[in-house]
Parts: structure tokens; sequence; C-alpha cells
């Protein structure tokens, strides 16, 4: 599946998406109207997405963003990026302090909840369209496994360890340095020190 073909799924389950049908729930809708091995390129590229986000600079917005990031929590975050649709998944691709934009970013930094862009269901879209189209819990596993075996260029590359320079999310002033507009919504301005 090219990265045309999964930002239009995107999309469509966006169109779909309303306050009795969340995302993660249209996104599974759509992708059972696919044959099965459309799901598993799905989940190849969504992986390949996914793992694109795994870097420090992107955990630390979602640090702030979340009021603090857990491992887990910085999947779900990741899969919320995703879910936002192309635009906002590049633009936090090129530059994650452009989250300072983001609608939900602006909402939760006004409420000071921890709701914005993380979408833990969303990672597993793939798995219960699958499941859905088989009636079999534990077919998705398997056949995932075997089409990234018959497609070896296909899925995430994901070693472990975030891309770019680890930092201290929790030290203000380096905060500010890299992701200016985000600290400046959740940990205020910068006193200078004289």
């Amino acid at each position: 599946m090219d990265t045309d073909e999964f930002w239009r799924l995107i999309d469509t389950a966006r169109a779909r998406t309303t306050n009795e049908v969340p995302f993660d729930e249209a996104l599974v809708d759509v992708l059972t109207r696919c044959p099965k091995e459309e799901i598993l390129a799905f989940e190849a590229r969504f992986d390949t997405l996914h793992d694109a986000l795994y870097r420090w600079d992107v955990w630390a917005a979602a640090y702030l963003i979340g009021g603090g990031c857990s491992d887990d929590s910085f999947m779900d975050f990741r899969a919320g990026l995703i879910a936002q649709g192309r635009t906002w998944y590049e633009r936090a691709c090129a530059s994650p302090d452009v989250l300072a934009d983001h609608p939900e970013v602006v909402a939760v930094a006004a409420e000071d909840s921890d709701e914005a862009l993380f979408h833990e269901e969303v990672n597993y879209a793939a798995d219960d369209a699958y499941e859905q189209l088989t009636g079999d819990p534990d077919a998705f596993d398997k056949a995932y496994d075997d089409y990234l075996v018959a497609h070896p260029e296909a899925g995430g590359s994901n070693t472990g360890t975030p891309a770019g320079e680890d930092f201290d999310f929790d030290d203000d002033a380096e905060m500010h340095h890299r992701l200016p507009r985000l600290s400046a919504l959740f940990l205020g301005h910068l006193e200078k020190s004289a």
C-alpha cells in the first residue's frame, strides 16, 4: 500500500467520525471493507509512519501536551497524530512545535486536560478489522508476521531507541529552547534570569 492510499483510508475514516462514532471505530469499519491483504498492508504502512515519529522531540511534545508521557502513552500519541490526517502528521514530523496550533492542543492547554491527540485504540484498528473479517481473535498476528516475511520492505524499523538527541523533559529551559511555542502554552513564559 502506498502512502497516498493509506492517507485516503485515514481521510475516509475521519469523514465518518462523529460524536457517536469515534475515529478508531470509523477506521475499523473502513478497513473491514478492504481485502485482508490490504488490511495487512495498511498495518505495515501504519507501523512505518508510527515509527517515523519515534523521536525525542516528538516525545517531548507529547510530554508537554499530556502533562507527562510514558512509553505506552507515547505509542498512543503517535497513533493520535496519524489519526489527525496527512497534513497534521507531516507538519508534526517536520516540527513537533507546530502542534501549538492544533485546535485540540490549544483547547487542552486552556482547560488543563490531557485528552488531546492520545488515541490508544487507533493502534489496534487493523487487528480489530481483521478479527471482524475472520472471526478469529488470534488470526491477525500470524497473518501480519507472514505478510512481513513475504514483504520485508514493509513495516516499521523501530530500533528501540528514539531518534535524535535525548534531553531532559523536566528541564523547563531546555523545553523552551527546543519547543518554544508548546512550552509557552503548557509551561508559561520562561523568566529570563538577570
